[in-house]
């Protein structure tokens, strides 16, 4: 396959029409046309619907544009690392997070990875759902508890657990009534709780009170004496310590584990594999207690 077809291609896809690429990359249009037009000829497919006032990809078009625009980026910037003398990474790096972790530590962790990479344009979004690396450009995502894919690879960058806390002054039942509790959604809106405590695993019987949509909002409910909730520690690590809240136990669930993934069809760039490295040095064991000492 012709390169430098290959990347006019991939020009002319990025700006959507071959007048744009062209007055972007100040070549002649003319040009950009015969290539891709070779292109299509060599490939024997048609890479775009030509007609109308806009140009769009083909179903082909669209796959070889996700497939190799990104890997030639990384080569023209590997390539200006090399001539520059270096490899600091360089370029845009575009991360998705879940909800809370976002809220608690992506701010201050984004602003720590860029003074430390200058030339590394971070954008972070913020997303529960699992997103579609490729057709959606992320370079990285963070998941919590992902479940098994041979398209991602990565590895756990930290761990938590969840513990049911509450304010001092409500105290925990002894004749196993219902508490007055505080739930993330409806998952624990029927049920008890299972615990684990130092003389083994029972059941918490709960009177859900109040149902928000986020970790952070439970915390600052349970805050005010309205309930007991299951949280994580490393959310509640400062309360329980400065007494503004205590433990009754420890849920009775696996730990959750934060996982940095990566596509497996992807040659792993400068600029994530410099992400991957600035967790591990901020994050150097993973522990509960790092993230709240983190947070703080």
């Amino acid at each position: 396959m012709d390169l430098l077809a290959l990347a006019d291609f991939n020009l002319v896809a990025r700006h959507g029409g071959f007048g744009r690429a062209a007055r972007a990359a100040t070549r002649p249009k003319a040009t950009l046309s015969r290539r891709v037009a070779e292109l299509e000829a060599g490939l024997g497919v048609r890479l775009f619907e030509r007609g109308g006032r806009d140009l769009k990809l083909t179903e082909e078009g669209r796959a070889l544009h996700e497939r190799t625009g990104r890997l030639l980026s990384e080569l023209n910037e590997t390539a200006a690392a090399i001539a520059a003398g270096g490899d600091a990474p360089r370029g845009r790096l575009r991360i998705s997070a879940p909800s809370l972790f976002s809220q608690i530590a992506m701010g201050r962790l984004a602003a720590g990875f860029a003074l430390e990479y200058p030339e590394v344009r971070l954008e972070v979004t913020t997303d529960d759902r699992n997103v579609d690396m490729i057709e959606e450009g992320y370079d990285l995502v963070i998941r919590v508890n992902p479940r098994p894919d041979e398209s991602l690879i990565g590895r756990a960058f930290l761990r938590d657990r969840l513990v049911v806390a509450a304010a001092p002054a409500l105290d925990r039942p002894i004749d196993g009534s219902a508490v007055r509790a505080v739930v993330r959604g409806s998952a624990d809106l029927s049920g008890d709780w299972n615990v684990i405590t130092t003389s083994g695993r029972s059941t918490i019987a709960i009177d859900p009170v109040l149902s928000l949509s986020s970790m952070v909002m439970v915390r600052d409910a349970v805050r005010q004496g309205l309930g007991a909730g299951r949280l994580p520690l490393s959310l509640v690590s400062h309360d329980l310590a400065a007494g503004r809240l205590v433990a009754w136990a420890d849920a009775d669930e696996p730990e959750t584990s934060l996982w940095a993934l990566y596509p497996s069809t992807r040659l792993l760039s400068g600029r994530v594999s410099a992400f991957l490295s600035y967790l591990k040095k901020v994050f150097p064991s993973g522990s509960p207690d790092e993230l709240a000492a983190f947070i703080d």
